[in-house]
């Protein structure tokens, strides 16, 4: 076991209510890496499923064949990956047109209010090989070239809108930023990082440790549908945009291109519906100090 492993598994020991699972692509950390990032897919069984006259079932299979034809080395799904109630059978739809993309990169998955994580480990079979961990909460650490990316569990309540991570999960986070890592963080949770009672409950704990630690550099979410970026402090803050459907006519449908670098996130919108203004609009984001 390599000594990051076998870190990463003492923290998992000690906090038996984290699924913890770890991803390593890239070992030089001065190399760029490409990934695609999709968020709230809501995916539903029957692929004739419409909300907002857009096409969840459509919308993915579209997504899918462009992340397939860039240049992504790795993918992220950052919540809400189902309909409404994480049903079994929207899992199933989901596994079989991510299956293009699984079988050419690996790909995480964050939970978000509109997912089951039962239904969610028992359709993707990706339990932690760590038995001694209990597996309340869905837990990723993806070390990516030049970046580590840690994806958080916001799911309180299935189809309940607020989300929370808890003391537990807070505390794991703390410990693991305040060992000796070299990679800039990115961490990415579902919900949005606000004071409105369906944001995430314990945002400003989530940036009180984000900002105790230098090596975090941004926060990517999703939940709102909405795709923009603001500066707080010295935190990025990403919303990523809705692959299902959107809440208002002025926001993409789609996914977002992110180029990994040792200084700064080089990102581009994909709008494969909805409001395309931005379509193909490349944003640097140099980290702040």
């Amino acid at each position: 076991m390599n000594p990051r492993r076998q870190f990463l598994t003492s923290l998992g020991a000690t906090t038996l209510s984290l699924s913890l699972r770890h991803v390593s692509l890239g070992q030089d950390q001065s190399e760029t890496m490409k990934i695609a990032l999709l968020s709230d897919t809501h995916l539903h069984a029957e692929p004739s499923h419409e909300y907002r006259s857009f096409r969840p079932y459509d919308n993915l299979v579209q997504a899918s064949k462009e992340v397939l034809a860039s240049d992504a080395q790795f993918a992220l799904l950052c919540g809400d990956a189902a309909r409404l109630e994480g049903k079994k059978e929207d899992y199933v739809q989901l596994k079989k047109l991510l299956e293009p993309i699984l079988s050419k990169m690996k790909m995480e998955i964050a939970l978000g209010n509109h997912d089951d994580r039962a239904n969610f480990w028992t359709v993707f079979n990706n339990r932690p090989i760590d038995k001694t961990l209990s597996g309340k909460k869905h837990v990723s650490v993806a070390d990516l070239g030049p970046q580590r990316w840690i994806v958080l569990d916001s799911l309180m309540y299935v189809d309940k809108t607020p989300g929370f991570l808890g003391q537990e999960q807070r505390d794991w986070l703390d410990k693991l930023l305040g060992s000796d890592l070299t990679r800039p963080v990115v961490l990415m949770v579902h919900h949005t990082l606000g004071q409105r009672d369906g944001d995430l409950l314990d945002t400003e704990r989530l940036l009180a440790i984000a900002n105790k630690h230098p090596i975090v550099k941004a926060i990517v979410f999703g939940h709102s549908h909405q795709w923009r970026i603001e500066q707080r402090e010295k935190l990025w803050l990403i919303n990523l945009p809705a692959l299902g459907y959107n809440f208002a006519d002025n926001q993409p449908i789609g996914w977002v291109k992110a180029e990994l670098r040792s200084s700064e996130l080089v990102l581009t919108l994909s709008a494969i519906g909805g409001n395309k203004t931005e379509h193909d609009k490349t944003q640097t984001f140099k980290w702040l100090t």
